[in-house]
């Protein structure tokens, strides 16, 4: 891959319809006209062999629903080289967390399986040594909700898809906290005031106050997160 390349997603779908759905809007979506990273769908039922386009079949051992067959999902794969790791959203993998994202966003690009139905067979992920990775604690329908929010985290943070940078250091889980609370105009609004310290002009308190609040929230809020940031913090100062 030349170095000039765009970090490119390679969506592997049942629904490629579906994509690129809201991350053509906005900033996604002017950082994919503009050429910032690319997006490419596969149709895994284009890789399926029978006139029904099957891609799926019953599970061995019995059980519900049914599950995606590794021959047609190996064929999409094949059929369609792509650089970066191959990712398949599942509940059960890895939690997405900006963390991973930005492992993900240095990289050229991700391969990312949609899966439907059951799930995919486990030889397939074998196989290709697929990183599994959660949006979060609860099931969905299939797996593009799920790719849609993970790569619109991840493309926010390729070069020169949001103006300002020091933007993107201020934000939640950047440095181990929430986000602090946010305030604009009109300075009064159904009798609510915003904070006088930042009215102030003093940016020093300013940031003290910011701090703080993100703390108390994430104390507050996420006291998984608050018990690594104090451990982290205690490391840093020991």
């Amino acid at each position: 891959m030349e170095s000039n390349a765009p970090w490119r997603a390679t969506l592997l779908t049942i629904f490629p319809e579906m994509f690129p759905g809201p991350l053509g809007l906005s900033l996604a979506g002017r950082a994919l006209e503009e050429g910032k990273w690319a997006l490419d769908t596969v149709d895994i039922r284009g890789f399926a062999t029978d006139k029904h386009r099957s891609v799926d079949d019953s599970p061995f051992g019995g059980g519900a629903g049914m599950v995606m067959r590794p021959d047609v999902l190996d064929a999409a794969i094949q059929g369609s080289p792509a650089p970066g790791p191959l990712v398949y959203m599942t509940p059960r993998g890895r939690l997405l967390n900006q963390e991973l994202v930005r492992e993900l966003a240095a990289g050229p690009g991700v391969r990312v399986l949609c899966g439907r139905f059951e799930g995919v067979d486990q030889r397939l992920l074998e196989a290709h040594g697929a990183l599994e990775v959660s949006a979060g604690d609860f099931v969905l329908s299939g797996g593009e909700p799920a790719a849609l929010a993970m790569l619109d985290a991840i493309v926010r943070l390729l070069p020169g898809v949001i103006g300002k940078e020091e933007s993107l250091a201020e934000e939640s889980f950047e440095w181990g906290l929430l986000e602090y609370p946010h305030y604009t105009r009109p300075q009064v609004w159904d009798g609510r005031t915003v904070p006088e310290i930042l009215l102030s002009g003093h940016h020093e308190k300013i940031r003290a106050w910011r701090k703080r609040q993100a703390e108390d929230i994430t104390r507050q809020r996420r006291p998984d997160l608050w018990d690594r940031y104090v451990a982290a913090k205690n490391v840093s100062e020991g």
